[in-house]
């Protein structure tokens, strides 16, 4: 039931924002597409009360609740990132917003930082609710699948701040010579050849 929960939580964060943004811009409606985006944390509520009501009801911990906090920890630091992100595309190509921005060089590389930092609050949040869960289900309980979740989410960290590290290594240059995201949007948008 879990897993189930997890894909429509997914599913539906997917539905909502497609909902809120075309509300938003192509119905010309903001405050409804704003009130539909609004209910995206309603989701990982939902996710979180069912997965204490399983651990309740006897279940044992094992990978489902793991990933259940894990992807909690996910919404809570990629969630607001992911919509402004869809946002920004979405009134781009449908309402003649700018065209979002392109890091080069040593902007990407903290751009790339600014990431890992959501991965760490991510990490942190999942392993509090993991161990939240160790406690709930107590010394009698089999928790290992917990503790290996909480490991997990370590070891996240520490691969995206090696994948980070490389932007600062090999950095990408602009193929146009710009140096700033400053200098990208006050340059005029080329034409599209569609």
């Amino acid at each position: 039931m879990v897993v189930t929960l997890i894909i429509a939580c997914e599913v539906g964060f997917w539905v909502l924002l497609a909902v809120g943004l075309g509300l938003r811009y192509l119905a010309r409606m903001p405050r409804t597409g704003a009130a539909v985006l609004l209910l995206e944390p309603l989701l990982e509520l939902a996710l979180l009360i069912v997965t204490a009501i399983d651990l309740k009801n006897g279940a044992s911990a094992d990978w489902k609740h793991g990933l259940a906090a894990l992807y909690i920890g996910y919404t809570v630091a990629y969630g607001h990132y992911t919509i402004k992100w869809a946002d920004g595309h979405f009134a781009h190509r449908f309402a003649g917003g700018p065209s979002p921005v392109k890091h080069y060089g040593m902007q990407r590389f903290v751009h790339e930082l600014k990431l890992w930092v959501r991965t760490v609050v991510m990490a942190g949040v999942a392993a509090a609710l993991l161990q939240g869960a160790i406690w709930y289900v107590g010394q009698d309980g089999d928790v290992s699948s917990l503790r290996h979740w909480q490991a997990m989410s370590l070891r996240i960290v520490v691969i995206h701040a090696v994948i980070a590290l490389t932007y600062l290594i090999w950095q990408k240059k602009d193929p146009k010579g710009r140096t700033t995201p400053e200098e990208t949007a006050d340059r005029p948008r080329e034409k599209s050849l569609r």
